[in-house]
């Protein structure tokens, strides 16, 4: 998708810290295609303006995740929905999960929503819980709120507004029937959350494949494991996600530099 305005002229007008927000964005965009968690031209990964608390960050509708570029992004106005900054068409189903959360949670930062097929297929099952059944599944069960009534696609912003409560003080939200959202103060904390969920779901699916009962891990080892995963003392400097993230990105600066244009 071409745009009238250059990357050079776009990255000039803005702060250090916005740009590096759509680098990073266009980062996470990029590698959760390179992860498999995209479906077609939908789903949505945003993060509200640097700076700004009535816009976040969306790519025009009809974009591949694997062409976002940081110059892609429109900002779109939380309150109403309309494009403030950029170029393109706001998909309807974005703009009424993602303009909520970002309003009531102010932990939501960034709110990234995907139908990636493994979390998503437990979504399908009567019961999608991740079990207490390894060390990432423990890690991440306490941040995990689960929504058990799926309503239909979300043309209304009320929509979001329920899913933001039913994620309330959690950072990953099992939504019914449906996928997964995650949120984070940060681009590295969302995205770190979404891969780990990818990878449990996996785990977990492959493990009920065999058709052997799950071993659940006794409740003692369940709390010292939380615990551990919950201590941020055990490192000085960046948090694992934003290390992992950090990591990710020099694959991208190896293999698809373009995407920080």
């Amino acid at each position: 998708m071409q745009f009238s305005v250059s990357p050079k002229t776009l990255r000039d007008s803005l702060s250090a810290g916005q740009w590096q927000a759509r680098v990073d964005l266009a980062a996470a965009h990029r590698l959760a295609y390179l992860h498999g968690f995209s479906e077609g031209i939908f789903n949505h990964l945003t993060l509200v303006v640097p700076g700004r608390s009535d816009r976040y960050y969306q790519i025009p509708f009809g974009m591949h995740w694997s062409e976002v570029t940081a110059s892609s992004f429109m900002e779109v106005g939380i309150d109403d929905g309309e494009v403030k900054s950029g170029e393109g068409d706001v998909e309807r189903s974005c703009y009424c999960i993602h303009a909520p959360i970002h309003k009531a949670l102010p932990q939501a930062k960034a709110v990234f929503h995907t139908h990636m097929p493994f979390a998503s297929a437990l979504t399908r099952l009567e019961d999608p819980r991740i079990k207490e059944i390894g060390q990432t599944e423990v890690g991440l069960s306490g941040a995990i709120a689960y929504d058990d009534e799926y309503t239909g696609p979300a043309v209304d912003p009320a929509e979001g507004a329920r899913l933001a409560r039913v994620i309330g003080d959690k950072t990953v939200l099992f939504m019914a029937n449906h996928g997964i959202s995650t949120v984070g103060a940060t681009v590295a904390e969302a995205y770190d959350k979404l891969y780990y969920v990818e990878r449990a779901a996996q785990v977990q699916i492959y493990a009920m494949w065999t058709g052997q009962k799950l071993k659940q891990l006794p409740a003692p080892v369940v709390e010292k494991t939380r615990r551990d995963y919950m201590d941020d003392h055990l490192y000085k400097g960046p948090s694992p996600a934003q290390r992992h993230f950090d990591a990710l990105k020099r694959i991208l600066d190896r293999d698809e530099p373009d995407y920080a244009t």
